[in-house]
């Protein structure tokens, strides 16, 4: 028998799968009213990073190792326990986006976790379907659109039958626009009981600034979107961001949630930048610009000027055109 053969027969492979998914920007709903049948609606943008990415192995029982481990546990018991499911799997974490920063982390959690078990066991899921098991895109798809293909994303809200929100328009982010993060390390965004509950008390929205809102997405972000047209872009952000930031003022305390993060986002319109705003509850803020020069030079400018708060770190990061990542792995 020949020595490569009997080596190959001699080592056990262990089968499992790695999951790595993306970060992505909320950048507002546009139909809060809701008095056609169908409420929220809102446009979304897949980022390059921050990501989350683990392997995962078929086991006896759940364990998770990494950052966010417990998160990842419950999610996995919780799945299996809804499918009925006799096995488990370790999920090793690789690195994950951080939590409770506007950012989507626990829908892309879910994600990947349900589709790792989908994978290894052979359960024929696909994204909506492990969204619902683990009740995420309850009020928005866009996470669930940026797993499926990337780019950016238009969810068409909540109709009295709806499961989950569909995904109505896709368009490619331009590839050379690039795109600043704004993070304030010392808040965390509204959440669990403080979102329902913010979404319960909250005042109806008026009829007349939805249809605005839809006018500005439908007739000026997706054809700038074609075109690589930022400043129209952005002016369409900044008005969805301006109406609804407004509205949810009482719930999350201003316009945007850091005072910090309102600091720097005043000073880039002040300087001229014409697409920033905050990412679903924040309190990461966001700056788009044209170019990635244009873009180094802004981040080195808000370094400097911001450089006595400590809480605040930026990130410079791409849009992603294409969807999270689930293969094969050997080990």
């Amino acid at each position: 028998m020949p020595l490569t053969r009997k080596l190959k027969e001699m080592i056990i492979v262990k089968q499992g799968v790695s999951v790595v998914t993306t970060a992505r920007l909320h950048m507002g709903f546009f139909d809060l009213n809701g008095d056609l049948g169908r409420r929220f609606g809102s446009i979304g943008v897949s980022l390059n990073q921050p990501a989350t990415a683990l392997h995962a192995w078929q086991a006896a029982q759940f364990s998770a190792e990494g950052p966010g481990a417990a998160r990842a546990v419950k999610i996995a018991e919780r799945l299996a326990a809804s499918l009925q499911l006799e096995g488990a799997m370790h999920i090793q974490l690789q690195h994950i986006i951080p939590e409770h920063a506007g950012l989507g982390s626990g829908t892309q959690m879910a994600l990947a976790v349900g589709l790792a078990m989908n994978h290894l066991y052979g359960l024929g899921l696909m994204v909506n379907d492990v969204a619902q098991l683990t009740e995420r895109g309850a009020r928005s798809g866009i996470g669930l659109g940026t797993f499926a293909s990337g780019g950016v994303i238009i969810d068409g809200g909540r109709g009295a039958n709806t499961v989950v929100p569909p995904v109505i328009a896709r368009a490619e982010f331009p590839a050379h626009w690039r795109i600043i993060l704004i993070f304030d390390r010392t808040e965390v965004g509204v959440h669990g009981e403080a979102e329902i509950s913010a979404f319960r008390n909250l005042p109806q929205f008026p009829a007349e600034a939805a249809a605005i809102l839809c006018r500005h997405v439908l007739m000026q972000a997706l054809p700038a979107l074609a075109e690589h047209d930022l400043p129209s872009f952005g002016t369409a952000i900044r008005e969805l961001q301006a109406r609804t930031g407004d509205y949810f003022a009482p719930a999350q305390g201003g316009r945007y949630a850091s005072p910090r993060v309102t600091k720097v986002l005043s000073w880039l319109e002040q300087l001229g930048v014409g697409c920033f705003g905050q990412s679903s509850w924040g309190p990461t803020g966001f700056a788009i610009v044209e170019h990635q020069s244009e873009a180094l030079a802004l981040l080195a400018q808000l370094r400097t000027e911001f450089s006595s708060y400590d809480a605040l770190a930026f990130e410079l990061c791409e849009g992603r055109n294409e969807g999270g990542v689930v293969s094969d792995i050997a080990g």
